[in-house]
């Protein structure tokens, strides 16, 4: 359910209307060379040298809503690089909502200024997308509600910018993906323009290929889609290996390259990403969270399950377990690998202890299929027939 509203969120952020082109301040030489070299060392989590960049931008252009927003991106990389944290949402959402005051106030002025539409939807569209990430789906929707028509009103006025293009691709691809995947939201979603999938991906792509300021945001969001959508492992691989050349110290591209070779069963390509990240974060380099290891954990563990390696998968659960205790909820990997200790009891031969972990499971907040997957292993133990991983 999460990802389906999250889908249909992406689909009211990126509907619209029509605006007339004029000068941006993303045109200006200046601003296109600080904010490229800042957004270029804040893809490589390079925050200290990210922010040098951005803060010639906010100090010449005070008043603008580029500001705040500039200086809200390592907030939210800071998020992403943990989303069980939440120390830093207040100070997000605050920037945000400076951003949306100083559109506005632009827009007071004229209804039609560029800049404030492009920023005040970006906005919006940052802001929601946080919230349904803390399931706080009935802001969520309304911030989608709320930027309803901006980026491709933007889109509209400009439609050589490659850039632009992005969010027209967005909207297009998901605008025929929700009523295809999920037939019960297309009431939510009849009143909205009608998608084009292929369409989609090919601007996507566009903007992959020639974007300018949009460039990386298309590629990771192609790598997204084709991972978890289209099902495309060639184009995964290629997309993935795209951004991890560019930005080597990205965590967050690093783990999402783990878990594309782990989603495709590519067991040996998953072990070396993820004891790499699981070294990186011993060493405590930048970037690489208690949730990054989360995820290491986890994915090697379910390697050495599919090979029978009950013992070795045990460690690395119980490393885990260690790992998420500090948490006040039960987050998807406390959960899932509380269940797989369960899976890796059953296949050393302790029902005992399997037993125990399957009912702690059902305890324990609902992720996906796991109080499904508890309550049949406490039917009949694992590996029972057609379960095995």
């Amino acid at each position: 359910m999460n990802r389906v509203w999250r889908v249909v969120l992406v689909g009211w952020i990126l509907s619209g209307s029509s605006v007339v082109a004029q000068s941006s301040i993303l045109n200006e030489p200046d601003v296109q060379a600080s904010a490229k070299a800042g957004l270029d060392a804040l893809y490589d989590l390079q925050f200290e040298e990210a922010e040098s960049h951005f803060q010639t931008i906010t100090e010449q252009y005070s008043d603008h809503p580029i500001g705040p927003f500039l200086e809200a991106l390592t907030l939210w990389w800071t998020i992403l690089l943990d989303l069980t944290e939440t120390a830093y949402d207040e100070a997000f959402y605050a920037a945000m909502g400076e951003v949306i005051t100083r559109s506005d106030e632009r827009l007071d002025m004229d209804e039609s200024d560029f800049d404030a539409m492009f920023f005040k939807g970006i906005a919006l569209g940052f802001r929601g997308r946080l919230r349904s990430n803390r399931r706080d789906w009935i802001r969520a929707a309304a911030d989608g509600r709320r930027a309803m028509g901006y980026v491709l009103a933007v889109a509209d006025a400009d439609t050589t910018n490659h850039d632009f293009a992005m969010g027209r691709g967005l909207y297009q691809y998901y605008a025929a993906l929700i009523p295809e995947r999920y037939p019960f939201v297309r009431p939510i979603t009849a009143f909205l323009p009608p998608g084009d999938r292929l369409g989609g991906l090919f601007e996507l792509e566009r903007t992959a290929r020639d974007g300018y300021y949009m460039q990386t945001e298309a590629m990771y969001f192609l790598a997204q889609i084709n991972y978890l959508y289209e099902k495309d492992f060639q184009a995964c691989v290629r997309q993935i290996s795209w951004l991890r050349d560019k930005y080597p110290g990205n965590s967050f591209f690093h783990t999402l390259e783990g878990r594309i070779y782990a989603s495709w069963h590519q067991w040996q390509a998953s072990d070396t990403v993820f004891t790499d990240i699981l070294e990186r974060y011993k060493t405590q380099q930048t970037g690489y969270t208690p949730a990054m290891a989360e995820q290491a954990l986890y994915f090697l563990a379910r390697s050495h399950i599919t090979r029978g390696e009950a013992s070795a998968a045990l460690l690395h659960l119980l490393s885990l377990e260690a790992l998420t205790a500090r948490l006040d909820t039960d987050s998807y990997f406390k959960v899932a690998g509380r269940l797989y200790q369960g899976i890796a009891y059953d296949l050393i031969g302790d029902r005992g202890q399997a037993i125990a972990r399957y009912r702690e499971v059902l305890k324990m907040k609902r992720w996906g299929s796991s109080h499904t997957n508890a309550r049949r292993y406490l039917e009949d133990p694992y590996p029972a027939t057609g379960q095995r991983d």
